[in-house]
């Protein structure tokens, strides 16, 4: 902290100017009283916070001062330093503080509550903790690495005390945490450990600070499904296939070794990211047959197979015998109940007696 330059009286020069002299060059100052004059023990404050700094005093001083290192802050009631941030609070007979408003890392250090009495000089010390939040400084970009690869992930932060940094994978579903370390390696990544990876620092002294990384695993196409179908002829039939591939899939249909084209009579090729579905609007004869599936990107292609088959139908014939009941109504035979049949002969027997 800069010295003011300002007029103070001799007694107060020669005082504040033995007090530095004697510790900056390290000679023991006569204590006396071990509990007088009395500092605060350390204190511990945040960046941006106020640091208040007590010193303990009675009757018994006819000088007293403040001092960070060798440079004198405060003597008495005049300021010493030409830092703004640092103020006096309190000169009683009981107390004399001072305060360093918007604290920095740099005003972290010992600080000298040094006074006089009977002609010695006598210091107490407090030490100034200034303690920072985590910040990530550097970390590494989104990363894209084929299947096997090895990837090398950085998360640099710094913060006081320094920051404990942990990596997590968090998508496609979080696995808990990988790695306490600044580095997360990963030897032969698979594409299920694809996704974000989340590095979180934390020191305690503020909520953890986060910064994300996205890797993605390139692999070849692989179908996951492709079944034939039976569709009678006539009717509308699909052939659907689908395949997992980063980038994504081109697909292409064959019949016969024959490509089927977008358009083409008959036919609707529709192509998204992880399924191709052909579809026959009118079924024919001459679209039964094998047909396959290729699914294609950069790192390599796949193929199946399926049919389209015809499938028939039989038709359903009313069912005629004892106890159907033709419907006048609409020429239907419906199976009628036997109950009243039976109700004929009673009827009979009951008009002869």
């Amino acid at each position: 902290m800069a010295q003011a330059k300002m007029h103070h009286p001799v007694s107060w020069v020669i005082f504040a100017g033995m007090a530095a002299l004697l510790l900056s060059q390290g000679v023991p100052v006569r204590s006396g009283d071990a509990t007088f004059p009395k500092a605060m023990d350390n204190v511990t404050v945040r960046q941006g916070e106020s640091a208040t700094l007590r010193c303990s005093v009675d009757n018994r001083v006819t000088r007293v001062a403040w001092l960070n290192r060798s440079s004198i802050l405060y003597a008495g009631n005049d300021k010493w330093c030409l830092d703004p941030r640092v103020v006096l609070l309190a000169n009683t007979k009981t107390q004399y503080s001072i305060q360093i408003q918007d604290v920095d890392v740099y005003d972290e250090g010992p600080y000298t509550c040094s006074v006089q009495t009977d002609n010695h000089p006598k210091t107490s010390r407090v030490h100034l903790i200034v303690q920072v939040s985590p910040k990530i400084t550097d970390i590494s970009p989104d990363i894209s690495i084929n299947e096997g690869g090895n990837v090398s992930l950085t998360c640099i932060a710094t913060g006081r005390p320094d920051p404990t940094i942990t990596w997590r994978h968090i998508s496609p579903k979080a696995v808990g945490f990988i790695s306490e370390d600044e580095y997360l390696e990963i030897t032969g990544i698979t594409r299920e450990q694809s996704g974000e990876y989340e590095c979180s620092a934390s020191n305690d002294v503020s909520a953890p600070v986060v910064q994300r990384v996205k890797v993605t695993v390139n692999y070849p196409p692989y179908i996951s499904d492709a079944k034939s179908s039976g569709v009678p002829v006539g009717q509308k039939g699909i052939l659907l296939c689908e395949a997992s591939a980063v980038p994504s899939a081109d697909f292409q249909w064959y019949k016969d070794d024959k490509r089927l084209a977008e358009g083409q009579k008959g036919l609707k090729v529709e192509n998204k990211a992880f399924f191709s579905r052909l579809t026959f609007f009118n079924v024919s004869e001459q679209d039964y047959g094998n047909y396959t599936c290729v699914a294609s990107n950069q790192l390599g292609n796949t193929n199946a197979s399926m049919i389209l088959y015809e499938e028939t139908t039989t038709a359903l014939t009313p069912w005629k015998g004892p106890g159907a009941v033709h419907d006048g109504n609409n020429g239907a035979w419906r199976r009628g109940g036997c109950a009243w049949l039976l109700l004929l002969p009673l009827a009979q027997l009951a008009r002869q007696f």
